[in-house]
Order: structure tokens, then sequence, then C-alpha cells
């Protein structure tokens, strides 16, 4: 379950914007910004949604708010969206699919353990996900009009040690079949390749 990742800046989402159009690579400066803020649930972050087939950059709360818990709802089973019974995700999965570029999600690892330099107390090791070649990492995520959830499926080889859950991540090339296509064939994230780093 993803409830972490690195943010992109409002610019740079635009300009990941640019280069999806141009259908180039967008390549992340590993120097800037020096020290990449993380997203936590309840955070606000620049994502790319569409609107009359155009991109565009929208800066939305990362998880919905419910009445019937004290949380935010921000990761978004696809196996229960795509189900004969998706609640709450019908209308976000049929017209408020987007995306979010990071520099990497967070996943905690089952039972490896280190030492909170903060508490100095035991927690669970986070691994660092990301896509090779400096790209961004592209979560598929869906929406409404103030908030965004991360839609998450069974995890692939990479992931699999690590957590039980992951994102759905796309490759650049992908961003059209989820926003448009035939989206549901994403689910299954077997053939992506990530970089797996422990958390310095």
């Amino acid at each position: 379950m993803c409830g972490r990742f690195v943010m992109l800046t409002h610019d740079e989402v635009a300009d990941v914007i640019r280069s999806i159009e141009m259908d180039t690579p967008y390549n992340i400066e590993p120097d800037w910004p020096a020290r990449r803020p993380s997203a936590f649930p309840g955070s606000t972050v620049p994502i790319i949604a569409q609107q009359d087939k155009l991109l565009l950059v929208d800066d939305l709360k990362w998880g919905f708010e419910v009445e019937w818990q004290k949380g935010l709802v921000f990761n978004t089973r696809i196996e229960t969206a795509l189900g004969p019974k998706p609640g709450m995700w019908k209308t976000p999965l049929k017209d408020g699919r987007c995306i979010v570029p990071t520099a990497g999600f967070f996943e905690p690892h089952a039972t490896e353990t280190v030492t909170s330099p903060r508490t100095g107390k035991q927690i669970k090791r986070q691994y660092l996900f990301d896509a090779p070649d400096d790209q961004p990492t592209y979560l598929a995520a869906v929406r409404n009009d103030a908030a965004f959830s991360v839609v998450t499926t069974e995890p692939n080889r990479f992931v699999a040690p690590i957590h039980k859950r992951m994102p759905i991540v796309l490759r650049q090339e992908e961003i059209s079949i989820w926003l448009d296509g035939d989206y549901e064939t994403l689910a299954d994230r077997s053939n992506l390749d990530l970089i797996a780093k422990t958390e310095v």
C-alpha cells in the first residue's frame, strides 16, 4: 500500500506534460531540487489531469475524505474498482483517471526493521522504488474535484519480496492507455522493471 512518494514540482510536472505530448523521454535532474520533498496522505501534490483531451497540471490533495472513517482513503485497489461493487470508485475510475509523476515511491518491508534516527525505536525498513534511467515513476491514480487516490495492484517480482501491494506504475507510453484506452489491462505489472533501494 503506497503511503509515501517523492514529489516533483509543479513546473517539473508541466515539463513532463510537454515531454509526453512530444513523445520524448523526460529525465529527472538528480540534483534539482537538492532535497526533494516526500508526499504523504493529506499532502497537496501536482498531478496530470485530462480535460477535453488536453493534459494539464492540477494541484490536488492526496486522499479522499469519507464519512465512515477518520483518515483519508488514499489508495484504490484496482480489483475493487473493477469489480461488481466498485462503490465510491465507480465515478473516479470512469471519469477521473489521472497520473502522478514521481521520483519514486516507498514501501515498508514486511519484516526488516531499523532504528529510527528520530525516536530511537524500531521501525519497518523503507524501500524506495523508482524507474530505470532517471525517468519519472508514473503512478496511475483516480480523482474527483479536490483529491486523488493512487491505484494499487498485486506486486511484481521487484516489490513482492518487500510488500504485498504496489501502485500501478506506468511506462510513459502507457499513459494514454490509462487515460483513454483499455486501462484494465494495466493492472498486470509483472513485466515492469523497477529499481529498489533502501532508504538511507
